[in-house]
C-alpha cells in the first residue's frame, strides 16, 4: 500500500468515526424524549405566576407553561422548586432541563446559559409598609429597601443605592418571601417585586401596600436553557411563539394576572 492509500484509509476511518460520534450524540430534546419526563424549574414564591395552592401544590402561569411544554413533548413534568439565585446553576449543573422563572435576558447572564424569545413581560413596582409614608421612589432613599438576591431589581436598585450613598440601607433576601415578610413584619419599610406579585401580597398582609413603580425600563424574561444547545432552543422558541398562536398565552395570562396580555414584540424589533 502507498504512502497516499494509507493516508486516505486514515482521513476516510476518522471521518467515519466521527461521522458515528456525532450521530450517536444525543441533544436536550431528544434526551427529555428519551428520559420521559421534562424537568422544569420554577420559582414558587413569585404569585402569581409562581407559588403553592391551598394543598401545596405548584401553580401559576410558569407551572402551566412547564405543564404546556411536556404536553407539547408528550412526556411527564417535573416542577423543580428554585430560589432566584439558583435559576442559572439548575441549568448549568443540568439538575433541570428548563427554567420558568421570570429570568431577565441579560447579556452578562448569556454567557453562562441559553435564553428563547420573551414569554413574559413585567415591570417592577415596590411594596410598601402601611405605614411607611412611601409614595414616590424618592422617599424611599432614606427608607430601608429590601429585594431578593441575584435578581435585577436588587441589581437596578443598587445602582440607584450607590449613585446616592445609601447602600447601607438595602437588605437583601434569598426569595421574595422573606422580602415580603420582611416588609409586612417592619423590618424594611419596601420590597422591590414586579408587578403581577403586589396585588396578591397586598391582599395576604394587612400591614403592606402598593408603592411606586420603579425608575428602570420594562423587564422582557425568557425561558432558559443550556447555552450550547441550539436545537432545544430553537424548540423553545418556537413553543412560545405557538403559545401565542394558539392564544393560550392569553388564557393563562388572564386566569392569573388578568386582563389583556402585554405585547412580547419589542418596538422595532422582529421577533
Amino acid at each position: 500500500m502507498t504512502m497516499f492509500s494509507k493516508t486516505l484509509v486514515s482521513l476516510t476511518t476518522a471521518a467515519l468515526l466521527l461521522t458515528g460520534a456525532t450521530t450517536a450524540s444525543a441533544d436536550k430534546l431528544d434526551d427529555v424524549i428519551d428520559a420521559g419526563v421534562l424537568r422544569c424549574g420554577v420559582v414558587l414564591d413569585f404569585p402569581p405566576i409562581g407559588y403553592r395552592d391551598a394543598n401545596n401544590e405548584p401553580a401559576g402561569f410558569d407551572v402551566d407553561y412547564c405543564k404546556d411544554l411536556a404536553a407539547a413533548l408528550e412526556v411527564d413534568h417535573e416542577i423543580i422548586a428554585i430560589t432566584w439565585a439558583e435559576r442559572l446553576p439548575l441549568i448549568v449543573t443540568n439538575r433541570g432541563d428548563v427554567v420558568f422563572g421570570g429570568t431577565s435576558d441579560t447579556l452578562s447572564r448569556a454567557k453562562t446559559v441559553g435564553f428563547t424569545i420573551p414569554y413574559a413581560i413585567y415591570y417592577a413596582q415596590a411594596i410598601v409598609g402601611a405605614d411607611s409614608g412611601i409614595v414616590t421612589v424618592e422617599d424611599m432613599y432614606d427608607k430601608k429597601v429590601a429585594a431578593a438576591i441575584g435578581t435585577v431589581p436588587e441589581q437596578e436598585w443598587l445602582k440607584i443605592a450607590k449613585e446616592l450613598g445609601i447602600e447601607g440601607n438595602y437588605q437583601g433576601y434569598q426569595s421574595e418571601n422573606e422580602v415580603f415578610l420582611a416588609v409586612a413584619q417592619g423590618k424594611a419599610h419596601a420590597g422591590i417585586t414586579t408587578n403581577t406579585t403586589v396585588l396578591p401580597i397586598t391582599q395576604q398582609f394587612d400591614t403592606v401596600i402598593a408603592g411606586p413603580r420603579m425608575p428602570w425600563g420594562t423587564d422582557y424574561t425568557s425561558v432558559v436553557g443550556p447555552r450550547m444547545d441550539v436545537t432545544w432552543l430553537n424548540y423553545l422558541n418556537l413553543f412560545v411563539t405557538q403559545q401565542v398562536r394558539s392564544g393560550r398565552y392569553q388564557e393563562l395570562w388572564g386566569k392569573y394576572v388578568g386582563g389583556e396580555a402585554p405585547e412580547l414584540r419589542i418596538p422595532g424589533v422582529y421577533y
